[in-house]
């Protein structure tokens, strides 16, 4: 089969951007024909199994004269808040994905197009390939962007619908999307998400050492998050509460993997970093290798987000044998109990919200105490093994895309 997956943003830099390589990658194992076609800029390199055709949509050029649209307000690279594009901007941004998805499709002419997010560029390429099978990946940032703006709204709820299939990442986002889009349930799948089990696993050494956990005390014990540093991925809380941790300062240490979405938010970030009685250390941006090896030294992976879709961090950390703590949004915990058999996780209950991912103030702090009672829970648990997360795997969503289309 010859597939073509677009996205409107870079293929590599975000949540949503691993998934679509993810799933290039697997498509490739099945020797499919690929191409994939996406914003980025001229400087960029973009690395997709060898065969896989490359059709970008170059931003900040004289076609489109800005930064990449992106679907989160923070991206961990330049970009442009749809919320703030003007009239000209958007049209730009159309007329430069439709002559795009037309070159693409003439020149490659696919079986099937796997678009990623409910969104602007998926509903151009239905209209533009109307003769062809196309579905459409929802990954949770497209509906907070059609709850928050009204950006070409009514566009894409008349573009949506009209897709071949949409792929939830759980259940109760498949009711969201019911909830935005006039769409029946029949036409949507939950496909949940995957991790590479050949990047991440129990390294031999660190599989040894953690069937007798080490007491508190005996070593530091070791947190990490990764993400965008940014304080709606709940960082700035995640440092806050260790406040309330009974230990002494030799007896923790915390790493954040990952960049700043918004420069002044992670250098306010880095303060109370510098402020806090435990080492935080700011590892970077790394790559899939290098977060494996960092996980394999961890105790527990914390994900404290204040909205997520179904993250794939918390899969690549419990493979590398960390616990997880994760904020108790919707859909997450039902999706892991029912696809990993004791799933080594303690679910915080979020803040309260406003504005669909932003916290009330007032309840931050109550947020911030039961995230330290869950990592005192956590040193406390003994380590039980990796769980088996054989039913989570990129091969099988690949899988579900195929016997849909």
């Amino acid at each position: 089969m010859r597939i073509l997956t677009i996205t409107a943003q870079k293929p590599n830099s975000t949540g949503s951007g691993f998934y679509l390589t993810e799933m290039v990658k697997s498509f490739a194992a099945q020797e499919h024909e690929q191409a994939v076609l996406a914003g980025v800029y001229k400087e960029d390199t973009v690395e997709f199994p060898e065969g896989v055709r490359f059709y970008p949509v170059y931003f900040k050029t004289e076609e489109l004269p800005f930064p990449i649209a992106g679907m989160s307000d923070e991206m961990p690279y330049e970009s442009t808040v749809y919320g703030q594009m003007t009239d000209e901007m958007v049209e730009q941004f159309k007329a430069a994905f439709r002559r795009a998805i037309r070159e693409a499709a003439k020149d490659f002419r696919p079986d099937l197009v796997v678009c990623h997010h409910l969104y602007l560029v998926t509903s151009i390429a239905r209209e533009e390939l109307a003769d062809y099978k196309v579905c459409g990946f929802c990954h949770n940032t497209d509906l907070r962007q059609m709850k928050k703006i009204p950006l070409e709204r009514e566009y894409i709820r008349s573009q949506i619908p009209e897709l071949n299939g949409i792929f939830a990442l759980h259940e109760e986002q498949k009711k969201e999307i019911m909830e935005i889009y006039p769409v029946n349930a029949d036409k949507i799948t939950v496909a949940g998400t995957g991790y590479n089990s050949a990047v991440f696993y129990r390294e031999k050494e660190a599989s040894s050492e953690g069937e007798d956990r080490q007491k508190q005390g005996e070593k530091p014990f070791r947190l990490i998050y990764a993400g965008k540093i940014a304080e709606k991925k709940g960082v700035a809380s995640l440092i806050k509460s260790l406040d309330y941790l009974p230990w002494k300062r030799e007896e923790l240490e915390v790493f954040l993997a990952g960049g700043a979405g918004n420069q002044k938010e992670y250098d306010w970030i880095c303060r109370l970093a510098e402020e806090c009685r435990y080492p935080v250390h700011f590892l970077g941006k790394l790559s899939q290798k290098k977060l494996a090896k960092e996980y394999n030294k961890s105790d527990v992976f914390v994900l404290p987000s204040f909205s997520e879709g179904l993250p794939l961090t918390i899969m690549e950390a419990m493979a590398c044998g960390c616990e997880v703590i994760v904020t108790d949004l919707p859909g997450i915990r039902p999706w892991t109990e029912a696809n990993v058999e004791c799933a080594p996780i303690l679910f915080v209950e979020p803040p309260r919200m406003q504005n669909a991912d932003e916290p009330l103030p007032e309840s931050l702090e109550q947020f911030e105490r039961k995230l330290a009672d869950a990592i005192v829970a956590c040193a406390g648990m003994p380590y039980e093994g990796q769980p088996d997360l054989s039913r989570v795997s990129w091969g099988n969503i690949c899988d579900m895309v195929l016997a849909d289309n």
